[in-house]
């Protein structure tokens, strides 16, 4: 095996490994192979525990976060998990009480707020050693560069404020979060001890991390491994650091997952998605692509749809799992009913907001609460009733008909027999039109191919398209198998 020879050699290495290709078994393998000491740094807890079962005691595996709050980030333990806030509240006690005017443009200390946070964000996110300028995320409503640098500069002190109330460990107006202390822990150009490190799901890596990750190069064999067409996860800073790291670049693209007609789909998203690799399925694997009524498991590409799956499901008498999250979604259901009831909430994220129409106005303005928006549009389309007697009713997952997840949530997953929900639209048609009269709909997105990507990659052996089906119109049908 070319990855086995490589590693051997003590080669730096980058492994595009396409959906079911066996990475983790591969990385294992090299792992074994060896009796130098490793880490595994993984993308988030399960996928963790799930190669520490697999993996040989010389290696060690955890999260980059896992590895920061151990080193450091421990020590803000007691600021940790406190209840969340509006933005402007906590701009209030930076010192931000009054608005700014530039230009013809007045900027309320709220939007000052929001900004200030957002700027700290995405500092954190990046591979800088300081908060600067180009943190300041610009203001839409600005036009000129001279009246954005005037915001910079209105910005640019409280943020500096912000970070300096995140470094005291045991009391502070900003609320602590995860990433603060990776990014502290980043800042001190920390080494590894390990002779080899496997940074996992590369392709979903943020600047600040790949920053670490680089930085062992001198003392430790670096082995990136990753599927570039499944970088869905740049909406919160992270980015595909496979394609230009200097390293020997090696491709694993037959699928042990799913047979020729289920890799051929994928191929289809591939190809719009500009991936670097075509998957070959195994012939020996018996699959199916066509209309499907009991799936094990809907994808969906959302949380409300995936809530909406739920309750139309349930409704057909269904036994049905949701993957993750059922439990704080009740805990938010019941705090969503306290608050539009007119009463105090005691859940520990919301205990500070008075009405259900201030965590509206935080869900949908504040950058700390975009998170929240998915369920405040759950709570707005059916209620808090309806979405609790929904939860009530839902089964474990060793016990269920169907899974409902979203794409998302399933990354890293698989079933026998997958169904894509119909929360999938199609691209918008242009104002062009073929030969025939028809209009022409807009290019996929990037973002869209990947995350279909990896929804119709979760099969085992049988993918209904569903809300997906609309690629037979934009795409010809793929080829038959030879």
């Amino acid at each position: 095996m070319h990855a086995a020879d490589a590693f051997r050699a003590g080669h730096h290495l980058v492994l595009q490994a396409g959906a079911g290709t066996g990475k983790t078994t591969t990385l294992a393998l090299l792992a074994a192979a060896t009796q130098r000491r490793g880490r595994y740094l993984a993308f988030n807890k399960s996928i963790a525990l799930d190669a520490a079962a697999r993996f040989p005691r010389t290696v060690q595996c955890k999260t980059a976060h896992a590895t920061a709050y151990a080193a450091l980030g421990h020590r803000y333990t007691h600021r940790l998990n406190s209840p969340r806030q509006s933005a402007w509240k906590t701009g209030r006690a930076l010192g931000i009480t009054r608005p700014v005017r530039i230009g013809e443009h007045e900027i309320t200390a709220r939007s000052l707020s929001n900004t200030v946070l957002r700027t700290v964000t995405r500092f954190c996110y990046s591979a800088d050693h300081s908060l600067d300028r180009h943190h300041v995320p610009p203001l839409r409503r600005l036009g000129t560069p001279a009246e954005q640098a005037q915001f910079t500069e209105a910005v640019l002190p409280f943020a500096h404020r912000a970070w300096a109330d995140l470094h005291n460990p045991d009391h502070g107006v900003v609320r602590f979060e995860h990433d603060h202390y990776l990014k502290m822990w980043a800042l001190t150009e920390p080494r590894i001890d390990a002779d080899f490190l496997l940074l996992d799901e590369a392709q979903d890596t943020n600047p600040v991390l790949e920053q670490v990750f680089s930085a062992q190069r001198d003392h430790a064999q670096l082995v990136m491994v990753g599927d570039s067409a499944q970088a869905i996860y740049g909406w919160r800073g992270a980015r595909d650091v496979m394609t230009g790291f200097d390293a020997t670049h090696l491709t694993l693209t037959r699928s042990f997952r799913f047979g020729p007609l289920i890799a051929e789909q994928a191929n289809r998203w591939l190809e719009l998605a500009d991936a670097p690799i075509r998957l070959t399925g195994t012939d020996t694997i018996p699959t199916t692509v066509g209309d499907l009524d009991c799936p094990d498991a809907v994808l969906c590409r959302t949380n409300i749809g995936a809530m909406t799956e739920v309750m139309r499901l349930l409704t057909d008498g269904r036994r049905v799992a949701l993957a993750r999250g059922a439990q704080a979604l009740a805990a938010l259901a019941l705090a969503a009913r306290d608050l539009k009831e007119g009463r105090a909430t005691a859940h520990p994220e919301l205990v500070l907001f008075r009405s259900w129409g201030e965590l509206q106005e935080y869900a949908e303005h504040d950058p700390a609460g975009r998170d929240l928006q998915p369920f405040v549009n759950l709570v707005d389309t059916h209620g808090p009733d309806a979405i609790l007697a929904a939860i009530n009713q839902l089964t474990d997952e060793t016990e269920a008909d169907v899974t409902v997840s979203t794409a998302h949530t399933a990354k890293g997953r698989e079933w026998p027999t997958v169904r894509i929900a119909d929360d999938f639209p199609p691209p918008k048609d242009t104002d062009q039109h073929d030969a025939q009269g028809r209009p022409i709909p807009e290019p996929v997105n990037d973002t869209d191919a990947r995350l279909a990507y990896v929804a119709v990659t979760r099969s085992r052996h049988h993918l209904d398209l569903g809300g997906l089906s609309w690629i037979n119109t934009h795409l010809p049908p793929p080829s038959p198998a030879a």
